[in-house]
């Protein structure tokens, strides 16, 4: 397409459509989003390349390793740290610059620091365990995303903790409360907000709002020890903090798919919406502990309260400059976080009104908006509802095939009369 255009320009020219400036202008543009493209594909590659060369020198070593001398098995486990240095050093002073030198090298450096840590303690029956190792891994790997600006070695790095923090909480028996994981977070986080100020629309900073918001949300859990029911309200604060993210207007004029933020943020609400819905859930205690005082001094109640402060410092700032005309029920439900604590009676019934009213908004701002996509999140909602009552109600079967029923009737009306709306006003 790109090349059509730049054929027709010099027609464009003669008939005096486009002056000569904006005919070079044109040019540039599209010769800079093709240097992009390239670049883009040429990391993919040298990065792909670099994993599979490491990995298959890997593999080499191991077929041969029982049959080498104890010299051999150290010369071949530093042979890769040495390399990937090499090749870091030559993209800093000589290509640095390049985005798929930098990529590359780095990644493969990665691998080789996993490579040589593991090696080595094979050969010496160094005794440790996997968390000491990933850790170990990690930090000796965090340097290569600032010296080469590495942002695929910071996405290694998050998966990297991720796993930790699940492998030394949920995956062993006994598991262990480990906070290390959020000050390895805190180490990757200058260079996500460079990202986010010099290339937001890039494809890094997209998976880099993608994996911490996902990691931090497979991680929060790991902080329960006794009061575990008690985290329900610390991710109903998280994902209100993630919503109001979303809502900045940094996020909220890109793509939705670049709004990792919001995604997260509303849906996780809408599911322990979904789940606060269910009688069974408000029948279990809060309160797992043997007074009321050690409960106030539980970490899970601490992160609670903070968090929640947090959301609400957030929808202050968010609905202050509108005066508090446009604060949606979405933004508010973050504060049923205070009736558990100070009431122990169902609040189902609320739950239900809440997800039915917010599904009606969906749908009223799809119709609004002429946007199916809303519309259709709208009576998905409200279909998803009404099934969560098919397992815990006594309706009859003959009611709940008439809501069926009238569900799919009103999902079909709606997107006939939409896409009818639409027909005639391309008309």
């Amino acid at each position: 397409m790109s090349d059509k255009i730049i054929n027709e320009l010099e027609e464009l020219l003669h008939a005096n459509v486009v002056t000569t400036e904006t005919a070079e202008n044109i040019r540039e543009y599209f010769h800079q989003k093709k240097e992009e493209s390239h670049n883009r594909l040429s990391s993919i590659f040298g990065i792909l390349g670099a994993i599979l060369v490491g990995l298959g020198i890997i593999l080499v070593f191991a077929h041969n390793w029982d049959n080498l001398s104890r010299l051999t098995k150290i010369i071949l486990s530093f042979l890769p740290l040495i390399v990937g240095q090499l090749l870091c050093g030559y993209s800093i002073l000589k290509k640095s610059e390049s985005t798929v030198w930098k990529e590359t090298s780095s990644v493969f450096l990665f691998f080789a620091i996993g490579a040589n840590i593991s090696l080595v303690a094979q050969v010496y029956n160094i005794p440790g365990d996997l968390d000491s190792f990933i850790i170990t891994w990690m930090l000796l790997s965090l340097p290569l995303v600032y010296l080469l600006q590495s942002s695929i070695v910071s996405l290694l790095y998050i998966v990297g903790i991720t796993y930790y923090c699940c492998n030394s909480n949920y995956f062993t028996y006994p598991s262990t409360q480990s906070f290390l994981y959020w000050l390895l977070l805190l180490g990757i986080v200058p260079h996500y907000y460079q990202l986010v100020k010099t290339k937001a629309l890039s494809n890094f900073t997209l998976f880099h709002n993608w994996f911490i918001s996902i990691s931090i949300v497979i991680c929060l859990d790991t902080i329960s020890h006794k009061n575990g029911y008690l985290l329900y309200l610390s991710y109903m604060s998280l994902f209100t903090i993630f919503y109001f993210i979303g809502k900045t207007s940094f996020f909220d004029k890109q793509k939705l798919k670049n709004n990792s933020f919001l995604i997260v943020g509303k849906l996780g609400i809408l599911y322990l919406l979904l789940l606060y819905s269910f009688k069974w859930f408000w029948n279990k205690s809060f309160y797992k502990t043997d007074s009321i005082s050690e409960t106030l001094l539980s970490i899970e109640f601490i992160i609670a309260c903070a968090l929640t402060l947090i959301a609400a410092l957030l929808f202050y700032k968010k609905n202050s400059r509108t005066n508090f005309k446009e604060v949606s029920l979405l933004e508010l439900v973050f504060l049923m976080n205070i009736f558990p604590l100070i009431s122990a009676y169902e609040f189902s019934i609320v739950a239900n009104v809440i997800v039915l009213f917010i599904g009606i908004f969906e749908v009223k701002r799809g119709i609004k908006l002429n946007h199916l996509g809303l519309l259709n999140f709208g009576l998905l909602l409200i279909t998803i509802l009404i099934i969560c009552r098919f397992f815990d109600t006594d309706l009859s079967f003959v009611l709940r095939g008439i809501l069926f029923i009238t569900i799919g009737l009103g999902f079909f009306l709606a997107n006939y009369f939409i896409l009818k709306k639409r027909n005639r006003n391309e008309k």
